[in-house]
């Protein structure tokens, strides 16, 4: 049987021991143990945006609905376009940047100008599937020159009429309104995109996407009546949003040290992915499970178990704050601290 197509961020993970290492329970806190009020502050929602309002007009309305200072949403959605639209709260907009280029699912439907064989309908769905080069269309928010972009897979469901219901993974930053057109070129008809909706980015799927009616009614129960469970549903910890991130899982004595910014040493690591390269993004986290900051692989994974020393992450974004585990380091000839 064929395996189902999959966007990059879904590839199994495995983690391997470096070294074994303990956490002690004064510090820290695992992510379930947040109050609603911390839950929210490092939380992220699971948004299904409706046809109609800009992707900021509803970041906005997230921002005035919850009462927090700041919202950042991951990855533009035309008004038309519906689906998953990540919105990072408060703590967590500093990962936003991480959430952009994940890659992404859609559903959508082509709409061909003339009738066409659904034999050939499939034989140029096939031919766009791989890396392709797109010029943004002239409604767009950057720069109109050639790009390349991959579409991981690209299948057509159904076909009824001059209609194509499709799925597609891409890339970050692919346009599906131009992919539309550039297909109904090469079959000579003309085309363009009728409905599109986004079904997966990153580690969001539809299984736990919510409604702004649902985030409304959950902040209402916690609010008025004290019931925590649907808000804590409704707004996801900022750990289950890089989840399709490789991660390194770190020792208690190194996290203090990358709250002020230090890049992590060696010597700093437990655990951690089994299938990291150098300059891959990475998460490095407690052994609680919290997340602590966002990095960039200096190291492979081999490297990092075997080095006795030496930079194995460049610090990029710090998600905790200092203080929140205790002070165990001192400055490291490399540069690092751990």
């Amino acid at each position: 049987m064929a395996k189902a197509p999959r966007l990059p961020s879904e590839a199994p993970r495995k983690l391997v021991t470096r070294s074994k290492a303990t956490t002690d329970p004064r510090f820290g806190k695992t992510p379930a143990e947040r109050s609603v009020e911390e839950h929210i502050k490092f939380g992220v929602v699971n948004l299904d945006k409706p046809s109609g309002p800009t992707s900021h007009e509803v970041a906005a309305w997230v921002k005035k609905l919850l009462g927090v200072a700041k919202v950042g949403h991951g990855g533009t959605l035309d008004p038309r376009v519906t689906g998953i639209l990540p919105m990072a709260l408060e703590e967590s907009t500093k990962i936003v940047q991480t959430l952009l280029p994940a890659g992404k699912e859609y559903v959508g439907v082509l709409r061909l100008h003339e009738a066409v064989p659904e034999k050939r309908v499939r034989e140029v769905f096939k031919e766009f599937e791989g890396d392709i080069l797109q010029r943004p269309p002239v409604k767009s928010a950057v720069k109109r020159q050639l790009r390349a972009r991959r579409i991981y897979y690209l299948q057509p469901l159904e076909m009824e009429e001059r209609d194509v219901l499709f799925k597609a993974g891409c890339e970050a930053g692919t346009y599906v309104r131009k992919l539309c057109h550039d297909m109904g070129e090469i079959l000579g008809c003309g085309g363009h995109m009728q409905e599109l909706r986004r079904t997966k980015s990153g580690s969001f799927t539809e299984r736990n996407i919510v409604s702004l009616h649902d985030l409304i009614d959950a902040y209402a129960f916690w609010k008025e009546d004290g019931e925590e469970g649907p808000i804590r549903r409704a707004i996801v910890s900022v750990e289950e949003a890089v989840a399709y991130l490789p991660k390194i899982i770190i020792r208690d004595s190194a996290v203090d040290s990358l709250c002020h910014g230090a890049d992590l040493a060696v010597p700093g690591i437990s655990r951690l992915d089994a299938d990291i390269n150098p300059k891959d993004m990475v998460a490095m986290m407690t052994l609680k499970g919290e997340l602590v900051a966002i990095g960039e692989a200096r190291m492979d994974t081999k490297g990092m178990l075997i080095e006795d020393a030496g930079i194995a992450a460049k610090t990029q974004r710090v998600v905790m704050r200092p203080g929140v585990y205790a002070r165990m380091w001192k400055k490291g000839k490399d540069g690092g601290q751990g």
